[in-house]
């Protein structure tokens, strides 16, 4: 499955696939979180362990909006070094 691909994810998707045997795989997949920086990585795996125990609607909303800022931030300094990069190559 690519992950660019997939369908958005939302919080029904995210409860449906907490009941999965191998949920905090799929979820974490689902997010993108190899996208994200090694922290990033590591804390929203964290995060989708404590939902995947709980399984809180209100967990899985703040899972759901932390995931895309995580990805976000992350293609957004990957933009930034890589133009200051190409700027140091031309001087």
């Amino acid at each position: 499955m690519n992950p660019q691909k997939s369908p958005e994810i939302t919080v029904q998707t995210l409860l449906a696939l907490r009941k999965e045997e191998d949920a905090v795989r799929l979820i974490t997949e689902r997010l993108r979180v190899k996208e994200m920086g090694p922290a990033d990585h590591i804390r929203t795996k964290h995060e989708v362990k404590a939902f995947v125990e709980s399984g809180d609607t209100a967990a899985a909303e703040k899972l759901l909006l932390s995931g895309r800022e995580r990805v976000a931030l992350n293609q957004a300094m990957s933009e930034k070094i890589a133009i200051t990069q190409s700027q140091k190559q031309r001087l």
